[in-house]
């Protein structure tokens, strides 16, 4: 895919998250149920971080204190996992490619400092280049020791912009360090680029080769051909 397609299929992606976290954000992010209170919403992030991150220390934290941690996460959208990350994590930076569900992001983790929510472009993270973090230090580069992403790149159709997002995590992230994230891996549906609802499925080959192009090592898998296909790519 050139980079005209990507640009348009981005396009139609922020367009479509748009509309979705004005009609019902909170939702459309968990789609378990239609009305979500706060203390709900809240206690579903913190019931993704032991499912996926508390229980997983020894590959994402190697020894290091959470607390003097640096942490991207890609697809924020509301706020639900931000919020439970910027709790545990020394320094949480989240990117969305909606500016609504950026705005509703910002909300809930007011009270976290700790916390940076930015709105990118939906396929890098050139938003979060040098001169914003510490302008005392002109050209310093943020690096991070932990990559996250849930329920987001199983929404994304194209493969193109799905790798164009791990190559950019492998810039910011440190050597060894990992990058946990799911994507769709029912493969029985063809991709609809028009779509932004259903995304790019991967099989292990696929998955594999994903790692190779994108210079990372695979090491861990689970929940191959399902919905939630969970993928451990460390940094080489």
């Amino acid at each position: 895919m050139n980079r005209g397609n990507i640009r348009l299929q981005v396009a139609r992606m922020r367009r479509a998250w748009d509309r979705r976290a004005l009609e019902n954000a909170r939702h459309y992010v968990a789609t378990g149920q239609q009305v979500w209170s706060d203390e709900e919403f809240f206690a579903y992030g913190e019931q993704e971080l032991k499912d996926h991150v508390l229980n997983d220390l020894g590959n994402i934290c190697q020894g290091r204190d959470p607390r003097t941690m640096k942490v991207l996460e890609i697809g924020c959208g509301a706020g639900r996992v931000t919020r439970a990350l910027a709790r545990f994590f020394g320094e949480v930076y989240a990117v969305d490619i909606s500016s609504r569900m950026v705005r509703q992001a910002r909300e809930a983790v007011a009270a976290f400092p700790n916390a940076h929510i930015f709105h990118n472009n939906g396929r890098d993270l050139s938003v979060l280049r040098p001169r914003w973090w510490q302008k005392s230090q002109a050209g310093a580069t943020l690096e991070v020791d932990f990559a996250f992403s849930c329920l987001v790149f199983q929404h994304i159709p194209s493969r193109a912009v799905i790798a164009s997002y791990l190559r950019e995590v492998n810039r910011i992230l440190r050597p060894g360090a990992l990058f946990k994230f799911q994507v769709q891996g029912y493969t029985e549906k063809e991709p609809n680029l028009d779509d932004s609802w259903s995304g790019y499925a991967f099989s292990r080959e696929d998955a594999r080769k994903l790692a190779e192009e994108t210079r990372f090592e695979l090491r861990y898998e689970w929940g191959a051909g399902s919905q939630y296909y969970w993928l451990w790519f460390f940094k080489n």
